[in-house]
């Protein structure tokens, strides 16, 4: 082969490898940027319960309609949040043998439920209290009157006088799910006045020992962050209905020795209407009433005391007239049994009384120097 052949081979395979150099580079960089568009649209899909549209995705840049601003929740806020309250009560001081203390205020939340001005709030935030006032959410003071309350619910409704800006409507907490998007809207510490928080439902039919001697069932429980100041805010849903009064936050065990965060809990909705409307067309709610002192029996006192049954009600005392003076109860029996509810650790016996009304004939089992009895009685009325 001459010389003149061989650079004409060597030019044509340099020429070969320069065009598919070419090729593949188009080919590949077109793979590229078709697989990194694909990533980039996958990754861009909002999740719909936080944006209202879908935005659509142009390249790399995401384009959000200003309509996307009132979403639910704002929408929600803005028309329940006018009907949210702050309540503040006195608590007078005490004398003391270097004079009088100064009187005390406490403050918690509430939320409008009439036109009429009635108002539902938590017990606790006015107990002991001498006089309540509540603040609008425009900054407007109202003098305010206790109706009445509930202890064992932790409830209690107000009444102020004047035109109310809005009402929150009670919604039905019965069928309520877990991960339910629910909004908190009260006045944390007494100064941030209807301030806002989101969260969901974690779980619902919770029970908790109040230390009184009787359990607070039913209870919501939620992530949405509830603070000193926000009991007797409402806890509301995404068609702005109050399925819930923020009651209490935990933050440890009983013990000290573990902390957790986002243990609020809620009184549901259902039973927040029943014992509201009863105080505001009686006055008051009734409890059925039984007409016995009790001292809660557990199983470690049961064993204490070589005692028959495990758990139950000590009989400590019984009120003269009542029904269970009339069914023949003493002093020293031990309930154990109210209707068909068994007294346990989970059912007190305050807890197994409440279970009925006023007026229904039950039988009560009770054990009287080991042996069993059982007499039947109509349960009386009662406030507390």
């Amino acid at each position: 082969m001459g010389s003149s052949q061989r650079v004409g081979i060597v030019l044509l395979l340099i020429l070969v490898a320069m065009v598919s150099g070419f090729l593949g580079a188009y080919i590949g960089g077109s793979m590229v940027t078709t697989n990194f568009q694909a990533v980039l649209t996958q990754a861009a899909v909002p999740t719909e319960a936080l944006l209202a549209v879908t935005p659509q995705v142009v390249n790399t840049s995401i384009t959000i309609n200003s309509s996307e601003i009132d979403t639910v929740i704002t929408q929600v806020v803005q028309a329940i949040e006018p009907a949210v309250v702050t309540v503040v009560g006195t608590i007078p001081g005490t004398q003391t043998f270097f004079g009088r203390t100064a009187d005390s205020q406490v403050s918690g939340s509430g939320f409008i439920v009439s036109q009429d001005g009635y108002i539902v709030t938590n017990n606790h935030v006015i107990e002991d209290t001498t006089s309540v006032f509540v603040v609008l959410s425009d900054g407007k003071e109202l003098d305010a009157e206790l109706v009445s309350r509930d202890i064992y619910a932790d409830l209690a409704v107000l009444k102020v006088e004047g035109s109310m800006p809005a009402v929150a409507p009670l919604g039905d907490s019965e069928d309520l799910k877990p991960g339910e998007t629910v909004i908190a809207i009260g006045s944390p510490l007494g100064t941030f006045r209807n301030s806002v928080t989101v969260g969901v439902i974690s779980a619902t039919g919770r029970t908790l020992d109040t230390g009184e001697g009787y359990n607070m069932e039913n209870l919501i429980q939620t992530d949405a962050a509830i603070n000193s100041g926000n009991s007797g805010g409402p806890l509301v849903n995404l068609v702005g209905e109050v399925i819930g009064v923020n009651t209490l936050v935990l933050r440890g065990s009983s013990s000290g020795s573990a902390s957790a965060e986002g243990l609020g809990f809620a009184i549901p909705s259902d039973t927040v209407e029943l014992i509201s409307q009863q105080i505001i067309e009686k006055g008051y709610f009734a409890r059925p009433y039984l007409g016995v002192g009790i001292q809660n029996v557990t199983s470690s006192i049961a064993q204490r005391y070589n005692l028959t049954v495990e758990w139950g009600g000590y009989v400590t005392e019984v009120a003269s007239g009542s029904p269970a003076a009339d069914a023949g109860l003493r002093v020293n029996d031990i309930i154990t049994r109210i209707g068909n509810i068994e007294i346990t650790e989970e059912n007190t016996y305050l807890n197994a009384l409440f279970a009925y009304q006023s007026g229904d004939e039950v039988e009560i089992e009770f054990y009287r120097n080991g042996q069993r009895l059982t007499a039947t009685v109509m349960l009386a009325e009662a406030t507390y």
